[in-house]
């Protein structure tokens, strides 16, 4: 696990992930009550990501994406503007999962791994599960995952099923299916992660 802390060292500002879901919303004369209504996400918690005092996990930004009629890596990355994309290992951008109302971190930072891809169906990342300080609920949205670890022990929770998987394992399933995946133990877990969304 000694390299679990190696590779980009420029980290995403949260907000700006906050800033491109406003944007579109505005853009498109919806209020937080209609995207509220469409994702089942509280008006409080959605005007704290549009605020960035909240970094999204990535199935709420799926169905952000999906009530926003967008491809969800717009959120994360901006412009889709290239046929195809490289992205060296030093040049990746980390996004973390927090809270700073509540001081919080939960667990994960992701790398996306296609940004700026054009028409891209799938969303690859790299990411990091630190032992979390809070315990999150399991998530649900359209679409499906797959998953492979690298480093450390991830546990995943997927309907009423609990597995560990260790490094050269992997997993997939559908999205729809209520599931939470963390690492397992005290030491922080790499994974690769592969999203799909219709949108």
């Amino acid at each position: 696990m000694d390299n679990i802390g190696e590779g980009p060292v420029e980290e995403e500002n949260p907000a700006l992930v906050g800033e491109r879901v406003r944007s579109v919303r505005e853009k498109k004369g919806l209020s937080l009550t209609d995207i509220s209504q469409r994702t089942g996400i509280s008006e409080s918690i959605l005007e704290e990501i549009e605020k960035g005092d909240m970094d999204p996990p990535l199935g709420t930004v799926i169905k952000l994406a999906k009530a926003l009629e967008m491809k969800m890596g717009y959120f994360i990355s901006g412009e889709e503007t290239r046929p195809f994309t490289i992205v060296r290992h030093n040049d990746r951008t980390i996004i973390s999962r927090y809270d700073s109302k509540k001081g919080q971190q939960y667990g994960y930072q992701y790398e996306s791994l296609a940004p700026h891809k054009k028409d891209r169906h799938m969303e690859p990342f790299m990411v990091t599960l630190e032992p979390a300080e809070t315990e999150e609920e399991r998530s649900s949205h359209d679409g499906q995952e797959f998953i492979y670890v690298m480093e450390g022990t991830m546990e995943v929770r997927l309907g009423e099923e609990v597995h560990l998987l260790f490094p050269g394992d992997a997993i997939y399933y559908d999205s729809t299916v209520p599931h939470l995946v963390k690492c397992h133990g005290k030491e922080a877990t790499k994974i690769l992660a592969v999203l799909y969304a219709e949108k």
